[in-house]
């Protein structure tokens, strides 16, 4: 590709310096035309549909006020984001509604009790990016429901997200024994994207390739 910098410097001043320096640009504009750039994303959501970006927009606003304890808000917004295109957004929002209308209920009841709760909160932090909160919440879960693979399962998707190769392997191995269609799930699963080149990985989700006990 034609560099700037190749440019040669005219010595007629400026002006002419300008002028070559636009025919060396139209060159390389035209080798920049045959690549198709990749369309925007925030998380892993793509941008190029209008409807994407305008459900984004609600579901940053959702958060805003989600933080900002404005549970009633908060409500309204997420619902409206269940209505656009993005699936992806939308699972995000329905965890979301579903802590703040626990948030809403008495304050005797707002205390996650159960696996469950603790679970959904624990995968609404993950979404959000507050790794430690994701973490004690996951870990509470898992102690209240030992059995549960879907929680296992989350807590290896963190321990990836977090750079923990040997733990994401552990809670994968459990979470596929309690659950082989885990295998499946995590084959396809970006959030397991850290250990793809772990050969501990493939061993664990191609056991057939290599001859291992499913």
């Amino acid at each position: 590709m034609p560099s700037m910098a190749k440019v040669r410097k005219a010595s007629g001043g400026p002006a002419r310096h300008s002028q070559r320096a636009g025919h060396g640009s139209s060159k390389t504009m035209k080798k920049k035309t045959l690549r198709t750039p990749p369309p925007p994303q925030r998380g892993g959501v793509e941008l190029v549909d209008p409807r994407v970006q305008a459900q984004l927009k609600t579901y940053d606003e959702a958060l805003a006020l989600f933080h900002q304890q404005k549970f009633a808000r908060a409500k309204q917004e997420l619902e409206d984001v269940l209505k656009g295109p993005s699936k992806e957004l939308a699972d995000r929002a329905r965890v979301h509604l579903k802590i703040v209308e626990q948030r809403m209920k008495p304050s005797h009841e707002q205390n996650p009790r159960s696996a469950e709760d603790h679970y959904q909160r624990g995968v609404a932090m993950m979404n959000i990016g507050r790794w430690d909160e994701a973490r004690e919440s996951l870990d509470k879960a898992r102690k209240a429901a030992p059995k549960a693979d879907h929680i296992h399962y989350a807590l290896a998707a963190l321990d990836c997200l977090t750079g923990e190769a040997d733990s994401a392997l552990e809670n994968l191995k459990i979470a596929i024994q309690l659950r082989p269609e885990n295998r499946y799930h995590a084959r396809n699963d970006e959030d397991f994207a850290f250990l793809q080149e772990d050969p501990r990985f493939t061993e664990l989700l191609y056991p057939e390739k290599d001859g291992f006990a499913s």
